[in-house]
């Protein structure tokens, strides 16, 4: 069983959005911190977004700074990325992850997002 599971992704013309969920399956993601991140074609894996375990504390890659907005509902148990005026560049399997500490300790299998230009 995938600890978690993503979902939201598909096919958006340049300048659209996506919200992607990640939602926790026979584990919990509240109280813990949680991640995103992509992987591009032929590129290494990237952080993306953090969120701390209550929301008060959000992180974003430069890259995505002012356009990606990262949420979470605990009652849910479910994490979300909201992503604005989305580029090309953005194209990518991304990935939600609970954080343990300093690392990621559960991962989705990720969810594809593939913006047209």
């Amino acid at each position: 069983q995938v600890p978690l599971v993503e979902s939201g992704g598909g096919l958006v013309q340049a300048g659209g959005s996506l919200r992607l969920s990640c939602a926790a399956s026979g584990r919990s993601v509240s109280g813990y911190a949680m991640g995103w991140f992509r992987q591009a074609p032929g590129k290494e894996r990237e952080f993306v977004a953090y969120i701390s375990w209550n929301g008060y504390s959000t992180n974003y890659a430069d890259s995505v700074k002012g356009r990606f907005t990262i949420s979470r509902d605990n009652a849910k148990n479910t994490g979300y990325l909201q992503m604005n005026s989305l580029k090309p560049e953005d194209t990518a399997v991304y990935y939600c992850a609970r954080r343990l500490g300093e690392r990621y300790d559960l991962w989705g299998q990720g969810t594809q997002v593939t913006v047209s230009s």
